[in-house]
């Protein structure tokens, strides 16, 4: 048990991102029906801001703020005052990720847009690190390296496809209060 638990922690992108596809599902399988797509992207992106933006970067916030050393071990790095500083910057991101949950296209495009940015650059800085100092620890080369560049991918799709199926606002209201 304790080795699942350390599992699900040590590559907690990947397990946010898969609470936030069962989160949806449950919150799609308890509405009526029939669905269109529009309704379907809302869940889905709504759940995936919440859990893989909202509560992900909360964690990395935690982790890296009050538990640095462990943070610094797990990546292969030494520990360092600019732990603190990825930190708070996790602490924003997640802070837009639990606003853009329910909030408007443009909050999520933020939501999207300003953490993308960070984990695209970690994973290039990861790659610099795999490269230059051979560093394979699992938290430089592991779930989160492949999560870093996941993320941003699933986020960018989900944002384009609630764009091209916006709904009108009265729709968009009757939609919000089912999930």
């Amino acid at each position: 048990m304790s080795t699942s638990i350390r599992l699900v922690m040590e590559n907690f992108t990947l397990s946010f991102l898969i609470l936030g596809l069962i989160v949806s599902g449950i919150s799609l399988w308890r509405q009526k029906r029939p669905r269109n797509a529009a309704v379907n992207i809302e869940a889905l992106f709504a759940y995936f801001l919440l859990f893989s933006v909202g509560c992900s970067f909360f964690y990395n916030f935690i982790m890296h703020s009050f538990f640095g050393e462990t943070a610094a071990r797990y990546i292969g790095w030494e520990q360092s005052p600019f732990q603190f500083e990825v930190g708070t910057a996790s602490l924003g991101y997640a802070v837009v990720g639990f606003l853009a949950f329910r909030g408007s296209f443009g909050m999520r495009a933020a939501a999207v847009v300003g953490p993308s940015m960070f984990l695209l650059g970690a994973a290039g800085g990861h790659i610099y690190q795999m490269i230059t100092a051979h560093n394979f620890a699992p938290g430089n080369a592991g779930i989160i390296f492949y999560t870093d560049i996941l993320i941003p991918i699933i986020g960018f799709v989900l944002l384009g496809m609630q764009y091209q199926y916006q709904r009108t606002p009265q729709a968009a209201d009757n939609d919000q209060s089912q999930l």
